[in-house]
């Protein structure tokens, strides 16, 4: 009657990121008007996300939409959706991990999956990959807890701990952990290593262009550098096998140092901002590439196997992926449940034509 629509949300940080949660019955199933629903809700069209509830930064501008399990072996569906608010484009090419986080927790309440005593494993099927994840919440007295002794850098104070493990993790968007063949690809006289393992990713040397690998996200707006890497970018995806690269948020760029406390230092964009700390699914892919002979990641921090912890340094401290035969990749992270209610569409944003389609 006023012109908008409300919607059920929840908002919840899922490991270094935050956004909003969404059942999948509460939003259009046609993806079109799905879409422009999410815009809506996030503010596209503006930098800040002004007329919305996302923000400036891609780590806040991200979407979980759950539903029920659509495979076999599965507890519930999750579609990830990255909203670049600025251009006004949901990209669902990618999974988050960090939001991944949150899932699990979020279907334990909404009454998706029965919470069992002390722990409960919740499978996640991921709509971006197809793939599948188990993630352990902690439920003591069969209800979902917060509040724990784990701790992540990128996020202050302490949480309950939510085990993510990921099983063959390796060919998440191409069906292969080297899409392009190759261990190194030479692209514009810089040796890249293309890794596709729960995340599309494109590793350089940050030595290559001119980096430590040491630096704060602020010190990359050059925007010189920041052309650079999108031209590699948008080169090795066309590798890859995404020819629209241009347009998606898919390979990630990271920048890998060798390091002295940790495997390897890394720098990873997302795609055109450093992230502030580091993606989950990212770190898979990073940790992965170390133990793939010939990657470029593999010559620098020596021979690995699994099972071995690979241990990422990043703008906030570190994330370890422990690596597991199988091959299996499992990470620890936190989420915490921040608001739920009510979020408010406008008609105006939701052509009629498309919601009658």
């Amino acid at each position: 009657m006023n012109g908008q629509i409300a919607i059920p949300c929840v908002v919840m940080r899922g490991g270094t990121s935050r956004g909003p949660f969404f059942l999948a019955r509460d939003l259009p199933a046609d993806p079109r008007a799905r879409d422009a629903v999410l815009l809506s809700v996030m503010g596209g069209g503006h930098e800040l996300g002004i007329d919305g509830i996302g923000g400036g930064n891609a780590v806040i501008n991200k979407v979980a939409i759950i539903g029920p399990a659509s495979v076999p072996g599965a507890d519930v569906d999750y579609l990830f959706a990255q909203v670049r608010v600025r251009e006004g484009i949901v990209d669902t090419s990618p999974n988050c991990g960090n939001m991944l986080a949150a899932v699990g927790p979020f279907a334990i309440e909404a009454g998706l999956v029965a919470a069992t005593a002390d722990r409960t494993q919740v499978r996640i099927h991921n709509v971006n990959t197809g793939k599948l994840i188990d993630a352990t919440v902690s439920t003591p007295d069969g209800r979902v807890t917060y509040e724990g002794e784990a701790r992540i850098d990128g996020v202050p104070g302490t949480a309950a701990p939510i085990e993510l493990s990921f099983p063959n993790a390796a060919g998440a968007r191409t069906g292969r952990l080297l899409p392009t063949g190759r261990a190194v690809d030479r692209i514009e006289g810089i040796d890249v290593s293309c890794i596709d393992a729960a995340m599309p990713v494109m590793l350089v040397r940050a030595a290559d262009l001119g980096w430590t690998g040491r630096e704060e996200p602020s010190e990359f707006a050059d925007s010189g550098f920041r052309a650079r890497l999108e031209d590699l970018r948008i080169e090795a995806g066309r590798r890859m096998g995404f020819p629209n690269s241009a347009s998606m948020v898919i390979p990630k760029p990271v920048l890998i140092a060798p390091a002295i406390k940790a495997t390897l230092n890394t720098r990873y964009f997302m795609p055109h901002d450093c992230h502030s700390a580091l993606a989950v699914t990212g770190a898979v892919a990073i940790a992965t590439a170390c133990v793939t002979p010939g990657t470029i990641a593999a010559e620098m921090v020596g021979p690995l196997a699994p099972p071995v912890p690979i241990t990422l340094a990043h703008p906030s401290g570190q994330l370890v992926v422990r690596l597991e035969p199988g091959p299996i990749a499992q990470v620890q992270r936190t989420a915490r449940r921040i608001f739920q209610g009510q979020v408010f569409v406008r008609r105006a944003h939701v052509p009629h034509s498309i919601l009658a389609a």
